[in-house]
């Protein structure tokens, strides 16, 4: 008799299967009890029918408490009124381990708190699983991406010197008597790997210390940062954008069904097709200004909201860039058409999802970028490494990264990234 899995029960029809998993549901109706039974891969409806099993056996599944871990042995066959799914008529149901006492996340409506109190065990809802397996599929899509192009993982490390803009919102750690940082971002370590290997990425958690509340920030996230060696600023952006496309095309192509759980309308995820609308940051200001926002000026960075008025404009991301100078850090190529200005760019989602990607071309002149690292008041000695990269043959290039936990929120649609990543870090949780 054959051990399956949910995900395979179509492949059985008419076979007599074995399934363990969770009892995530149960009712009754007379002379039959049905049993919802998860086990990683989905959820199955079990039919107890009074007639098809000992009478203690019938007596024992009505009792069955929820999150129990079960044993069911039956046969499989298609759903009777749902089309594309099957179910198991049981002939044999045994408990493998009763629960201890009463599971905590009942039907009824729970306050966040108390979810996020015990996301141990809401991981186990049907909701927070659609999400979970989305965004395994996003970052399979991420590694599939770069590896189909010919990109190197590079690991950066976790701790580190220094860091790229400045320490006020990094967290300080002893390292053996001397200050370290939990990395914001490995994009230095790229550049250094770009001029190894041509075309890299990273892929690992970064950490940020800012005491911020807001529903897209956490202080723990997973970041993707490519760099490729002789890339300019157009080449980042056509990159960016192929990239993301292949992201959302992969997650609408494999995650359809949890999309449907979790009743998010695809519709603009369909758009997210290259090329994306280009705009410079001074169309921006002109555009917020003629939008609702006749105070934006030049000069002024760019909140959420203000994104989301951006983005509202188009039917899919839309790429930013040229921002001035005195917004971004100091490894920025400045425009040479115009040295206010940075060679960067950022890529708004649609829906108020802001900033997906932030990125555009790096520095390579040693001098200009000797004089930034002077300017910004940043340690020299710490940098020392990062000037190499110039010293032993510059080159121009470029990069952006992607937060792995805002490209869920936008294509699961929701409302918070706390619920993007499995035991989310925010300003007030460190647990579970």
């Amino acid at each position: 008799m054959s051990v399956v899995r949910v995900e395979e029960l179509a492949r059985h029809v008419g076979e007599t299967v074995t399934l363990r998993g969770w009892l995530y549901n149960r009712r009754s109706s007379g002379k039959l009890h049905f049993l919802e039974v998860r086990d990683g891969s989905g959820i199955v409806q079990c039919v107890v029918f009074k007639g098809n099993v000992t009478p203690e056996t019938f007596t024992a599944a009505n009792h069955i408490t929820q999150e129990s871990s079960v044993e069911v042995v039956g046969s499989v066959k298609e759903h009777g009124k749902i089309k594309g799914q099957h179910e198991l008529d049981v002939k044999e149901v045994r408990v493998l381990a009763a629960t201890t006492q009463e599971y905590p996340i009942g039907p009824k409506e729970h306050g966040t708190d108390f979810l996020m109190d015990n996301r141990h065990l809401w991981l186990r809802s049907r909701r927070q699983h659609a999400i979970v397996r989305v965004r395994h599929a996003i970052i399979k899509a991420v590694r599939d991406f770069f590896d189909g192009r010919d990109f190197t993982l590079v690991d950066a490390p976790i701790f580190t010197p220094n860091a790229c803009e400045g320490t006020s919102n990094l967290f300080q750690t002893d390292y053996h008597g001397d200050p370290a940082y939990l990395t914001q971002s490995g994009q230095l370590y790229m550049e250094a790997g770009a001029a190894a290997f041509g075309s890299v990425y990273c892929f690992g958690p970064t950490f940020r210390a800012e005491k911020s509340k807001t529903r897209r920030h956490l202080a723990e996230f997973w970041m993707v940062e490519p760099e490729v060696a002789f890339l300019d600023l157009e080449g980042d952006m056509k990159l960016a954008e192929d990239f993301l496309s292949c992201v959302v095309g992969r997650a609408l192509e494999t995650r359809r069904e949890e999309l449907k759980v979790l009743e998010r309308d695809t519709s603009m995820l369909e758009k997210v097709i290259p090329p994306f609308p280009r705009i410079t940051y001074a169309e921006a200001i002109d555009l917020l200004q003629k939008n609702g926002h006749p105070e934006a000026k030049v000069g002024d960075d760019f909140g959420g909201d203000e994104e989301t008025v951006i983005s509202s404009r188009f039917d899919r991301p839309v790429i930013v860039h040229r921002y001035p100078m005195g917004l971004k850090a100091f490894y920025f190529k400045r425009d040479p058409g115009d040295d206010r200005l940075a060679l960067n760019m950022d890529v708004l989602a649609p829906e108020g999802y802001g900033e997906i990607i932030g990125g555009g071309q790096r520095e390579d002149d040693l001098g200009k970028l000797e004089a930034a690292i002077d300017h910004h008041k940043l340690p020299r000695p710490a940098f020392e490494w990062y000037l190499d990269v110039r010293r032993y043959g510059s080159f121009p290039h470029a990069g952006f990264g992607l937060g792995i936990e805002r490209t869920v929120a936008w294509v699961c649609g929701l409302p918070h990234v706390r619920e993007t990543i499995p035991f989310p870090r925010m300003l007030n949780r460190l647990a579970p």
